[in-house]
């Protein structure tokens, strides 16, 4: 009997292997090594006669102009040393995470195989959430103050809950995407809609390619709701932008009703409570996805070429309402 279920898990772990793509399996065997430096447990660990060490440590996050006591008054402040103690409970063995980026730059180097590997640098900062993970170069900064859980007692005053559902772990490999992606991606030439539709779903289809494992809502930063609402009112949404005439439009009103970082979109309908923001990006990727499966091309070939372009050769067609 044993030896019955020993040969059925042989058989199991066998078949999943092969579930997997010739490209994911390639991937696998990209070499990536990174090493992580906890500057906040330096820091917060430190005595005030130990400053001098950790500045020559970590000399990056120190400016110059800034003086000696202005960091001694932070180690010691009561609320910036409460803050460290609550990402310690969550972040003392970073080894998971530090895990799951590595194997996130093990997909950034087969697509991007002269991409520098970066040394991974963990903070806690000013609660930044236009900047939760930095990827400059040589290193990459994530400050995890920002990755504690949506309902963590320091942001349930100070964030409204659009902005608080993406302060979860789950959040730091698409935030990192994110970071990546703004190095690499061109500025869209003009202010059309449309390109701005496309330009913000380029960066969303790299977390198609690279985060492969993650679901449409954790990509986009949405719950389970908002993405049933988009795919359920895919054709609405596109039938009021045609209908409108937007994707052509360049009012610079429209970027902060359908493009930027918001509780909602705007339609001016009864609706707009309803709708997740940003749903122009979520309809920018559809077109993304329908242009690759449509085409023979590569991603970097993709993310070069202009919306119009993207978008003729898509053959985008929302899903039908039921």
């Amino acid at each position: 009997m044993k030896k019955y279920i020993y040969i059925i898990t042989i058989g199991v772990l066998f078949f999943s292997c092969n579930k997997k793509s010739k490209v994911e399996q390639t991937i696998e065997e990209i070499p990536v090594s990174m090493k992580t430096h906890r500057f906040e447990q330096a820091f917060f660990d430190s005595k005030p006669e130990d400053l001098a060490k950790v500045k020559a440590e970590y000399p990056d996050f120190f400016p110059v102009d800034t003086p000696d006591n202005v960091w001694i008054e932070k180690m010691q402040n009561p609320q910036w040393r409460e803050l460290y103690n609550e990402v310690e409970k969550k972040y003392k063995n970073f080894d998971s995470e530090q895990t799951e980026i590595e194997d996130l730059f093990k997909h950034i180097k087969y697509y991007f195989p002269t991409v520098i590997t970066p040394q991974i640098y963990t903070a806690i900062g000013e609660m930044d959430y236009m900047n939760k993970t930095i990827y400059a170069n040589d290193k990459l900064i994530i400050s995890l103050e920002l990755y504690l859980g949506k309902d963590h007692k320091f942001y349930t005053t100070e964030f409204p809950e659009y902005l608080r559902q993406n302060f979860e772990q789950r959040q730091m490999m698409p935030d990192i995407v994110s970071s990546f992606a703004f190095g690499i991606l061109p500025a869209p030439k003009d202010k059309e809609l449309l390109s701005l539709m496309i330009s913000s779903a380029k960066e969303l289809y790299l977390k198609d390619v690279l985060l492969p494992d993650y679901t449409d809502a954790e990509k986009m930063g949405y719950s389970d709701k908002q993405i049933k609402f988009c795919e359920e009112n895919e054709n609405y949404m596109w039938e009021f932008f045609v209908s409108n005439k937007l994707l052509y439009s360049t009012d610079s009103r429209l970027p902060n009703r359908f493009i930027n970082l918001a509780p909602f979109s705007k339609f001016y309908l009864e609706i707009d409570n309803d709708t997740p923001g940003r749903v122009g990006q979520w309809i920018g990727l559809q077109i993304v996805r329908s242009f690759m499966e449509n085409n023979e091309i590569t991603v970097q070939q993709m993310l070069k070429m202009n919306a119009k372009e993207i978008f003729e050769l898509s053959k985008y067609k929302p899903k039908k309402n039921e």
